[in-house]
């Protein structure tokens, strides 16, 4: 949690982020991501000063795991003085005792975020769902939460202004963009509505344009002129057994197959990679999201 302190921009987790949404479809399957289409509503989660501290964050602990689907989940919710936001104690269950830092007493409103984030703790943890390491078991946890529609409330959580400062999470803001801009263009929900934070609108353009260029890379046939170029020019090589020039800076791959070139590359929409024969316009259909993409190999 950055209270006052600096906070951190840009896309320095993209890679892992990519990798925690291919996880999630691989795990879960993508007609159960589909039962996660409608998020959090912002009256399910609203906190006001005058709620009684413990019921209220009963309350929306108990949304957070009606949203999980986690009906034999119970949370007990507590406070106490700590460095980072919130704690969740990963047991067999059903039972889950979740620590709020001290500081949500008077800031009730960003409750359900911190919530977000520890009950997708309990939901990846049953699901046996991790990554080795810290840093990327929170990022695939921020992830998760977001592309299974509690997340936005994290991004609503960040606000900054010449005095202070304050972000949930280990993504940056710009990271929960992306992640809620790659929720919206697959389930077509606009978490931007109920955005309180100036902060969040901004964070989430940026994310959502690197969403969008994501379906714009070669061999898609939305790519731009200067990415077919360079694809073209690739494929020459790949045809004539060449190394490909700066190979590991484009979202694609040739290899030899026993019909022909192969192209493989990333969906636009999960990131799973897929492999089709290098043949002209294809229509392409992905097997973990079943995002159907038009490409020119």
């Amino acid at each position: 949690m950055a209270d006052g302190g600096p906070v951190e921009h840009g896309f320095p987790h993209l890679e892992t982020v990519r990798e925690a949404v291919t996880a999630l479809y691989r795990r879960l399957s993508y007609d159960t991501v589909r039962t996660f289409s409608v998020s959090v509503a912002p009256a399910d989660v609203a906190f006001c000063d005058t709620d009684d501290l413990h019921l209220g964050a009963q309350r929306v602990a108990h949304e957070m795991v009606r949203h999980y689907r986690l009906p034999d989940a119970r949370l007990i919710v507590g406070f106490r003085a700590m460095t980072h936001a919130a704690n969740v104690e990963l047991t067999a269950g059903p039972e889950y005792f979740v620590e709020l830092n001290d500081r949500f007493r008077t800031h009730r409103r960003d409750i359900g975020a911190a919530l977000a984030h520890e009950v997708a703790h309990v939901y990846l943890h049953r699901l046996g769902l991790s990554f080795p390491g810290t840093r990327d078991n929170e990022i695939l946890t921020d992830t998760a939460a977001t592309y299974l529609g509690a997340g936005w409330l994290l991004l609503d959580a960040f606000r900054q202004d010449g005095a202070s400062s304050q972000k949930l999470g280990y993504l940056t803001p710009e990271e929960f963009g992306y992640v809620l801009a790659k929720r919206s263009l697959m389930f077509g929900e606009d978490p931007s509505v109920w955005f309180t934070s100036a902060q969040a609108y901004t964070a989430y353009g940026r994310g959502m344009a690197l969403a969008r260029r994501d379906g714009e890379q070669p061999p898609l046939r939305s790519a731009g002129w200067v990415g077919r170029q360079r694809y073209a020019r690739d494929r020459r090589h790949a045809r004539d057994h060449r190394p490909v020039a700066g190979e590991a800076k484009v979202p694609y791959r040739f290899a030899a197959g026993s019909e022909g070139l192969l192209v493989s590359f990333p969906c636009p929409a999960c990131h799973q990679w897929i492999r089709v024969p290098v043949k002209g316009r294809v229509r392409v259909r992905c097997g973990l999201c079943r995002t159907v993409s038009e490409c020119d190999t």
